[in-house]
Order: structure tokens, then sequence, then C-alpha cells
């Protein structure tokens, strides 16, 4: 009881205390920029880069050029040779080991200064779920996240790991009880073999949180429901009442969790990544996600279309618009300056500030010149499997090029959970949704530029066999929606 009252006055402080802050949001970034351009004004970054001499936006924007991670590659080559003040002071604490689209992996580095953000944006998370909902009992039980291995590498004074992992290492004390699994399975590296003991740990426990990637936390509800002979989750763990995921859009797997579970319980959902966590879901009612814009993170934004100019036209807080889609740019505390994260999202509100992810700038079709981005093909999968009564595994898009004097289209790899039964009609319905999302798309099918979608059904488990045998099976893998190219569907049967 007096752990349930500490917890419900910790989240009235916080939430005041933010919710106080909504309006100031913009002259927060504000001072965020200048605080980060004086602070690394004597690194090599803030040498080559004149920040001693910045003293308004349009001179930054001016100065400091938009970069993926491959322009950053020289400033991070010599960090990982164990050298000081290049892009912040000193040397990072951590490198964030991540998957690169052309340069391999990513090393990301977080700093003493950026560490808070992951850790502080998370908590909040958590106190606003227990202020806005009076739900305390999610912790009279345990919690698992599954989560990639905490063990970390050393590299030059450096500790090198995943995200999950380095986060493993800040779970404060009062947590630590019920908090699952084991140290020891935490630490076993391969995907399945993690899975099986924590359904072994887990079993027999009062699970109220759970959280993870919706694949992979759906690959251990599958195995916990087989290994307990039971019909649901909820007859298993009988508290559950959270779950909590990210870095995925949870609409696609909804349907199938609720079957899974045996009911719908609530969700939070947060925006994490290696470069920052940049937004949480603070209301139930709501699913768009209140941007951090009080972390140490300046953000700035670009409209997709004219992302591959010479000079595309930047956007701070106080410029952006409801209902655009922008691509999101950081500089950050932990010495990314101007990054772009590759990452799209579009504005719901600007006071407060909150967000929805739209997608990833460079995982779209625009093969044929749609320009079909991720969230339209999520929405039209979920609304047509919910009309058809349908669940849906896993799924994946790609263009398809036909040399048969046939015209071109777009074909959809998707693992049902059970056989469907109207497959024709469920094509159909799904391009009719499609077309009602993207106006492009809807243009070269009745142009004749497209022929209607196609769906290949792909074998059940077939989307974990691909991912296994390409690599990438687990930890903060994601399969990708959408491609413009055939690379990632090679294979996938």
């Amino acid at each position: 009881m007096l752990k349930k009252f500490f917890a419900k006055a910790l989240a009235f402080i916080i939430v005041k205390k933010i919710e106080k802050t909504y309006s100031k949001s913009t002259k927060i970034q504000e001072k965020i920029l200048f605080s980060l351009v004086k602070k690394a004004s004597n690194t090599q970054f803030g040498v080559d880069h004149k920040f001693n001499k910045i003293d308004n936006y349009e001179f930054f924007k001016k100065n400091v050029p938009l970069r993926d991670y491959e322009e950053f590659s020289n400033y991070i080559s010599k960090i990982k040779k164990g050298e000081k003040n290049i892009l912040w002071p000193g040397k990072p604490l951590y490198f964030a080991k991540t998957s690169g689209t052309t340069s391999g992996l990513k090393f990301i580095p977080i700093t003493k200064e950026s560490m808070p953000n992951h850790i502080n944006s998370s908590r909040n998370a958590f106190l606003f779920y227990i202020n806005k909902t009076g739900n305390t009992n999610i912790l009279d039980g345990k919690a698992i996240f599954i989560q990639g291995s905490p063990i970390l590498e050393d590299l030059n004074g450096i500790s090198v790991g995943r995200l999950s992992g380095i986060v493993a290492h800040y779970v404060p004390r009062y947590l630590n009880k019920n908090k699952m699994p084991s140290w020891e399975t935490n630490c076993i590296i391969d995907w399945e073999e993690k899975i099986e003991k924590i359904c072994e740990e887990t079993l027999n426990e009062n699970m109220t949180v759970i959280g993870g990637i919706p694949p992979w936390v759906k690959m251990y509800f599958e195995k916990l429901i087989k290994k307990s002979n039971k019909k649901t989750l909820s007859k298993i763990f009988k508290n559950l009442s959270l779950y909590v995921f990210g870095g995925v859009n949870y609409e696609p797997y909804q349907k199938t969790f609720n079957k899974l579970i045996g009911k719908q319980i609530n969700t939070i959902e947060f925006y994490p990544s290696s470069e920052g966590f940049f937004a949480y879901q603070n209301d139930q009612n709501d699913k768009s996600l209140l941007l951090q814009y009080d972390s140490g993170i300046y953000y700035e934004f670009v409209k997709p279309e004219n992302f591959e100019n010479e000079c595309p036209k930047r956007y701070n807080l106080s410029q952006v618009q409801v209902g655009i889609n922008y691509v999101l740019i950081v500089s950050t505390n932990a010495g990314l300056w101007a990054y772009n994260t590759g990452d799209t999202v579009t504005f719901t509100s600007l006071d407060p500030p909150k967000i929805l992810v739209t997608g990833r700038y460079k995982h779209f079709i625009s093969a044929f010149g749609e320009h079909v981005i991720v969230s339209e093909v999520e929405q039209s999968l979920a609304e047509t499997s919910k009309y058809f009564n349908e669940l849906i595994a896993e799924f994946t898009v790609a263009p398809k090029l036909n040399n048969d004097k046939k015209l071109p289209c777009h074909e959809w790899f998707i693992e049902f959970k059970s056989d469907v039964k109207k497959l024709d009609q469920f094509e159909k319905y799904l391009n009719k949704e499609l077309c009602k999302r993207n106006v492009y798309y809807k243009d070269l099918i009745e142009g004749k530029i497209l022929k209607e979608l196609e769906i290949v059904l792909v074998k059940k488990g077939g989307f974990n066999r691909h991912m296994k045998s390409i690599g990438r099976l687990g930890e903060q893998n994601k399969i990708p929606r959408l491609s413009n190219n055939r690379d990632f569907i090679k294979g996938l049967k």
C-alpha cells in the first residue's frame, strides 16, 4: 500500500511539472539549441562548424548541414580510436550498436548528459499512466521487458552494446525485485534459446506488465501458450493489464495480441532509439506521443518531398504545422548534429507538441511514382483484416516488375495466423483501402500504369525463419514493412 501511495504522489508531482511547460515548449527548444552549441564549441565538430559564432537558428542551419550516420563516420572513427572532444566534450560513456542501411553496424554515442533522457522518459511515461488512470495494480506483480543482452564490450574505454542492453544496467534498485527475466537469462545471445528460458522463468509468476517489440513479444506469447496448454495468456497471467511497446507500430498486431491474450489490455507506446528517447504516449485516450522537448535534444523537421534538394528547407518546433509529414532531424547532448534519424512523423497537436510516427523516410515504395509510406499500408491492412476477421502474423510489401506483358504491381507477402478464407476478396478490399489513403497509387491503378496488388501467402513461421537465416532474429531487429526493391523478400517463403 505504501509503495502505491508514493507512486501516486510522485506521478502527480512529475505530471503537473511537465504539463506546466507545455506552452513553453518552443522557448525551451531555443534554449536547448544554444546550450548544446555552447557546450560543444571547443570540440572538433564545434570548431569545424564555427560554433563560437552561432547566435541564431538561421546561422546554425547555414553552418551545420543535414547528415546521415555515414556522413559522421570520420568523427565516429576518431572516437572509436579513443580520441576525446570530437563531437561532444570528453568521451561517450557508451556506443549503442545498431544496424545501419549502407554502413552495416552503426555506433551511436551515448554520454553522461544524454543517458538520463533514456531513463527519465520511460519512467515519466509510466508516471503519466498511473496519474491518468489511477491504476497502481501494475506494481503488485512482476514486469518483464524482452530486450537485448546487457553484456557490453570495451572499445578504448567506451562500453559497447545494444541500447536495450545498456538501459538494463540502469534499472532502479526498488524495481529489480519485480523485474524479469533473471540477469543470466537476459545475457543469453541466441534469441530462440532466450525466449525458451524466459518462458520457463515467467510461466508461474504474477506478471502484470510486459514490454518489448511486438513481433518478438508475440513469439514469447505463442511459446507460453503452447507450454502451458492454456488457450490464452490471461489464463496464465490473470493480472496482466499493461503492454509497453516501441519501435514497431502495434496496430497490425493488435487483433492478434487480443486473441493471444484473450482480452484487450492497456498499452503504452514508447518512441525510443539509440539516438535518443524522442516521445511517449501520455494519455490512454490519445494514440499520439508527447514529444520530449526538454530532454537535451533539439528537433528539426524536413518535408520528405524536399529532402533530396540541395538545401532542403528546415523547420524548428515553432515553425511546424499539424497534419504535415516530416523527416525527423535531431541535435543531441550526445554529439549528434542535424542528424537525419530516417523516421517520419506528423504532428497532431502543437500545445503540447504531440506526434505520430508515420514510418521511415527510406522505407517506402515509389517504384512507379506513388510514394506509398508505412502508415498507409499498416492502416490499410489493419482495416482489411478487421473487416474479414483475419489475424495477421507478419507482412512486408515490395514492388513487382512483370516482364510478361502484365502490368507491374505491389506484392504483399503476408503470414496469416490461420488459413485465409476469401483471399481474392481480401486482395480487392485491401487495394481499395490503400487507394483511399494514397491518391497517387489510386491514379496509377485507374490510369492502368499499375494493376491491383497481389498477395503472396507466407507459410506459418516463415518470417521468423527468414529473419534467422539472414542473422536478424530478435533484439532490436525489425521486419521492414516497405521496400523500394526486392532485396528483403529474397528467400522469404
